[in-house]
C-alpha cells in the first residue's frame, strides 16, 4: 500500500504537520516534486486525511474538559440517531463517539469554568433525548496525548 519513502514521508509530516514541501522533501530524501506527487497520490488514496490546526482550548479560556458517557433507552425507536442529532447543536461538544457496549455514546465538552460547565450541564446535556444514565468525567490532567504512530 506504502512504500519506504511514503513511510519517510509520513514520519517527518507526523512531526511536523506545517513543514514546508521542500523540506519535507529533503528530510525524506527525495526531490520536492516527488514528495508532493506522493501527498498527492496519499491524499487521493484516503490514507492522508489532511492537516488540521489544534488550538490550545485553555489558552482560549475553555479551562474546562468533560468526558460525558450516557446509555441510552434503546427501547425507542431511533434513540441513537435522535441523539446524534441533538448533542450536535451543542458548540461546546468537541467529538461524539458511539460505542458497543455498556456505554453508548461519548461527548468531550469544553466550558470557560465550573459555573458555565453547571449552565451547560442543565440546559443542553440534560435536555438531550433518549437519555438512560449519564456519567460525567471532568479531565484533570493529560498524560499522554500522542497520535503520531511508528511508521
Amino acid at each position: 500500500m506504502i512504500d519506504d519513502l511514503d513511510r519517510r514521508i509520513l514520519r517527518h509530516l507526523q512531526h511536523d504537520p506545517a513543514i514546508a514541501t521542500g523540506a519535507l522533501a529533503d528530510a525524506a530524501g527525495t526531490t520536492p516534486a516527488v514528495c508532493s506527487r506522493r501527498l498527492a497520490r496519499m491524499r487521493d488514496r484516503g490514507i492522508l486525511k489532511g492537516q488540521e490546526a489544534i488550538i490550545n482550548w485553555p489558552a482560549l479560556g475553555y479551562s474546562v474538559h468533560v468526558s460525558l458517557r450516557f446509555s441510552l433507552d434503546k427501547t425507542q425507536t431511533n434513540a441513537f440517531d435522535i441523539f446524534i442529532r441533538e448533542a450536535r447543536k451543542v458548540p461546546e461538544v468537541l467529538e461524539i463517539q458511539t460505542f458497543l457496549g455498556r456505554v453508548d455514546v461519548r461527548l468531550v465538552m469544553i466550558a470557560r469554568d465550573m459555573a458555565h460547565y453547571q449552565h451547560l450541564y442543565r440546559t443542553r446535556i440534560l435536555t438531550l433525548p433518549h437519555i438512560a444514565d449519564i456519567e460525567a468525567l471532568v479531565h484533570v490532567a493529560s498524560i499522554k496525548s500522542e497520535e503520531v504512530l511508528p511508521i
